[in-house]
């Protein structure tokens, strides 16, 4: 290949649940929900270049528990899109993944890998396609991937495939922790008590720290109980997060990933700092979710 050809390198956000209801369930065994999610500027990393040949390749911490054939949604991603265009509009690319995101964490790390390959796709094959095509093709590969490719804060309803941007939100200083478990999203789907439950409140008309702070303690994650009865080491990780200080804390997603929510990025900083003192094989990142107007 051309040495000049150019790598488009792009993040991947973690998706925070910040608030997480579960509504209901359809007739096909889908549960609705309601869920209030931002992302973050941690995340994992993904490098696309032309190639001579379709390629896929995984580092960072995680690597070694990703799968590298057509079962990973990065490589499902790059399939449908192709499909979608056509194989005359899409040559060969060379796909790197930098895996920073524990798998299966509740934080929407293979979804989020997805949808920023099928962003990266659309711009290195120069397809004109809008979001809603874009979504179109991210909705099969999962009902998180087209939330992913929003990439803002936003409420998502149904399935997680109706989605409402929130503007005038602020960024929030966060600590990411997982005391290093996975859990199974069917398993707690399967063991939650209880599946008709109220949706959001609305949100406050003014949004910052304390006023979201308080919102979300009038919310819940119902997905939470299930999980620390599956997994009771999601209930030391809640516990150590309020030990270093967080304003909030919480369980994203189905876990076992939790976030406390910190005033200002440098005291999420240095609550980071002594969590990982205390608990240096644990996942803990020190992180700020992106504002309504990211690009």
């Amino acid at each position: 290949m051309d040495a000049g050809i150019t790598v488009r390198a792009l993040h991947a956000h973690a998706k925070i649940n910040l608030a997480l209801h579960v509504t209901g369930r359809r007739a096909d065994g889908y549960h609705t929900i309601e869920s209030l999610a931002v992302f973050t500027r941690f995340g994992d990393r993904v490098e696309i270049e032309l190639a001579d040949s379709d390629g896929f390749s995984v580092s960072g911490r995680y690597a070694s528990v990703v799968p590298l054939d057509d079962s990973n949604l990065v490589v499902k991603a790059r399939d449908a899109l192709r499909e979608q265009a056509g194989l005359q509009h899409t040559p060969p690319v060379a796909i790197r993944l930098e895996k920073n995101l524990p798998v299966a964490s509740g934080v929407g790390g293979g979804s989020s890998d997805a949808a920023t390959v099928l962003r990266g796709l659309a711009e290195t094959w120069g397809l004109d396609l809008d979001e809603a095509e874009l979504a179109r093709v991210a909705l099969p590969l999962g009902a998180d991937v087209p939330m992913c490719l929003t990439a803002k804060p936003l409420i998502a309803r149904g399935i997680g495939d109706e989605l409402s941007t929130v503007s005038g939100f602020p960024a929030l200083g966060l600590v990411l922790v997982n005391p290093g478990t996975a859990v199974s999203t069917a398993e707690v789907f399967n063991t939650l008590s209880g599946r008709d439950n109220e949706g959001l409140p609305p949100l406050p008309p003014s949004l910052d720290f304390h006023s979201i702070r308080n919102w979300l303690e009038i919310t819940r994650n119902d997905l939470e109980p299930a999980a620390r009865a599956i997994q009771p080491a999601i209930g030391k990780a809640l516990s150590v997060l309020n030990k270093a200080g967080a304003g909030f804390a919480r369980m994203s997603g189905s876990g076992a990933t939790c976030f406390g929510l910190f005033e200002t990025g440098n005291v999420a900083k240095r609550a980071a700092v002594d969590i990982r003192s205390r608990h240096p094989d644990w996942f803990v990142a020190a992180t700020r979710s992106m504002t309504s107007e990211a690009d």
